[in-house]
């Protein structure tokens, strides 16, 4: 959830750069990557120990994407309207499946996937309502966020036992704070800048 680069209180979209450039390609890869991890997550009942450790590695694949991604774009140039746009689409999209297809396999509490797609979902919706006026940059805890919340998914993923099952928990409950704090700051801040006299 790293994105296109936003450079303001409420930055306009970036200027114009082809479409078809290396950011993008890794953004779209991202949701291609989405089916095949489920896949891999459902093949055989679910839980078996080699499919788990596939899904395991197609999921650091494709979150890996959405850090190269970001700084391709910042650092040579190739952001783009589409790139801002689809970006955020195709993490929520990879986070969500994931979610959801641990919780139908009883791995993770229905309600800890409830609660951060709610947050995603209204989030994204709140940049979509705001949109013309710009969108608010990613702030350092919504980045943390990101990284735990991949972090401990991540970990959900794999066939974890004992201690390491313990660790995996410790750090879903990190990242469930986070989401949670981060998203009431998200929209303090949205509505702060919105309040904000356009120049």
């Amino acid at each position: 959830m790293s994105g296109q680069p936003r450079t303001g209180p409420l930055t306009g979209p970036p200027g114009r750069v082809r479409i078809a450039n290396l950011a993008n390609a890794l953004t779209l890869s991202r949701l291609v990557l989405v089916p095949i991890f489920l896949l891999a997550l459902f093949a055989g009942d679910g839980h078996q120990t080699a499919f788990r450790v596939v899904a395991f590695v197609i999921f650091a694949v494709a979150s890996i994407t959405d850090r190269l991604d970001g700084l391709l774009a910042r650092h040579y140039g190739m952001a783009t309207e589409f790139g801002a746009f689809v970006d955020p689409i195709a993490d929520k999209t990879l986070i969500g499946s994931a979610l959801i297809g641990l919780s139908m396999l009883g791995n993770l509490p229905w309600w800890v996937t409830v609660l951060i797609l709610t947050r995603e979902i209204g989030i994204t919706l709140l940049r979509l309502i705001v949109i013309r006026r710009g969108v608010i940059p990613a702030s350092w805890g919504g980045k943390l966020k990101t990284v735990v919340q991949s972090l401990a998914i991540a970990l959900f993923i794999l066939p974890l036992s004992g201690p390491l099952l313990v660790a995996a928990s410790v750090l879903m409950g990190a990242a469930i704070v986070l989401t949670v704090v981060t998203g009431v700051d998200y929209v303090a801040s949205t509505v702060r800048a919105v309040r904000q006299p356009t120049v």
